[in-house]
């Protein structure tokens, strides 16, 4: 490919430019900014913070190709860079609990993986099924249950290639059964702290037991499961009025040592959590001991690991953390008085609102300055509201657009809106439905 010197000149240029002015900032702001360096740091904080929701809110930077890891390791490195944060403050607002759970979890992920789980459960279930409602009554439960004691973005990853197989085998419509996959694996993932990366951060942040939150959430990610079959049923109801036989190939690969080895982990872990262990010991502990194998390379292993999840998270926590220091919190404070928000209906808005804006990781970090310590209904309503709020848009959850983008590599297109006439108002009622529940219970 041959590329002109011009389509050469303007992405440097640009990037020139910009490195340019960000020394330029820097240099005035160390020594010209110093007289009212309260000031300073809230503006540059700001700007940062605006720069980094505007990056998570597109996916991606409208300039540079820069990605929500990229933004927040930039947002990050400012934040010490301006004298915000020292090295130290940025290391201490990491939360080590959150990132170790996450990268655990991926780990036994990984394994279930590598040892054909999900190919198992495909082979195990599917062929006993007949009938397209039955198909999807079956992958509407497969995805909530398992995304509910495994991390919702993984088990779309993996689980979406077995749907699309078993449609195109069976000469079915895939669409419905997509947006199964997407929206169950939001609404399951809501009723614990194992089942997506912001209720994971709920999770370490709190004081909340997860039992106590399971016993809480549980009956609305039921209920909401119930609600999504229904609600495709009836928008696809021809589609879904087909009968097949499906066969399951003899020639699929089951490692079944590894395979019952990483389940038993799996549960010992859940098992150990929900009795009062630290998640991070027990969770950690198990991938320590799945990473003891003598039949599976590390490597492989670690290529399912999403490192820029981790990265992301990192990097949000030194952001957040430095729009605290800088004084900017109090700032919105003055527009958001907290007062106000202890108010269960008007923080469950703010939650739905923030999540479908900037990501629901970013609102997760911003909205919990507004918990106190012994209000736990509200660190409640805040992780199962920010999980539903997945399903409004297609943008609502990084869930949702692996589906689409798995579907896509396949040649299957599915459109915003035919998400949104199913997500939006099956989003809308449970989140209402769910607000009445946290105040009857409260």
């Amino acid at each position: 490919m041959n590329i002109r010197a011009g389509d050469k000149m303007k992405p440097f240029m640009q990037e020139f430019i910009a490195g340019f002015i960000l020394i330029m900032v820097l240099v005035v702001f160390t020594v010209g900014g110093l007289s009212n360096l309260h000031d300073a740091q809230e503006l540059v904080a700001g700007l940062i913070l605006l720069a980094t929701l505007i990056v998570f809110t597109l996916g991606k930077s409208p300039v540079f190709r820069v990605d929500r890891a990229g933004m927040s390791i930039i947002g990050a490195s400012l934040m010490t860079a301006f004298g915000i944060l020292s090295l130290e403050e940025a290391v201490q607002a990491i939360d080590a609990k959150t990132i170790v759970v996450l990268f655990s979890l991926m780990v036994v992920v990984s394994n279930l993986k590598l040892a054909g789980f999900f190919t198992y459960i495909g082979k195990v279930v599917f062929t006993h099924i007949h009938t397209g409602k039955t198909l999807l009554l079956a992958v509407i439960f497969m995805s909530g249950i398992l995304s509910s004691i495994v991390i919702n973005d993984i088990v779309c990853l993996l689980f979406t290639p077995v749907v699309i197989m078993i449609c195109l085998k069976v000469k079915v419509n895939p669409i419905p059964y997509l947006l199964a996959v997407a929206m169950a694996s939001n609404i399951g993932s809501a009723c614990t702290f194992i089942g997506n990366p912001q209720n994971v951060l709920i999770g370490s942040l709190s004081q909340v037991p997860a039992g106590e939150y399971f016993l809480s959430a549980a009956p609305i990610s039921f209920l909401g499961l119930i609600m999504l079959y229904l609600a495709i049923s009836f928008k696809y109801k021809n589609d879904l009025s087909v009968s097949f036989e499906y066969k399951s190939d003899n020639n699929s690969i089951i490692h079944k040592y590894l395979l019952s080895k990483t389940i038993i982990v799996l549960a010992l872990v859940i098992i150990f959590y929900l009795v009062g262990f630290d998640l991070s010991l027990t969770a950690s502990f198990g991938a320590a001991f799945l990473l003891i194998n003598a039949r599976i390379k590390p490597e492989r292993v670690y290529e399912d690991i999403d490192f820029n999840l981790l990265i992301m998270f990192i990097g949000l926590f030194i952001i957040i953390a430095g729009v605290e220091k800088s004084g900017l919190l109090d700032l919105i404070n003055s527009f958001l008085p907290p007062e106000y928000m202890k108010e269960i209906p008007l923080f469950s808005v703010m939650a739905i609102v923030l999540s479908n804006i900037v990501s629901n990781v970013p609102a997760v970090l911003l909205l919990r300055y507004y918990i106190p310590v012994d209000e736990q209904i509200l660190w409640q309503a805040l992780a199962l509201l920010s999980t539903i709020a997945g399903n409004l848009t297609v943008f609502g959850s990084i869930a949702n657009l692996i589906v689409i983008e798995i579907a896509k590599k396949q040649g299957i297109k599915i459109t915003s809106r035919q998400y949104l006439k199913i997500g939006f108002p099956l989003t809308i009622l449970l989140s209402i439905i769910s607000i009445v529940w946290f105040e009857f219970i409260n």
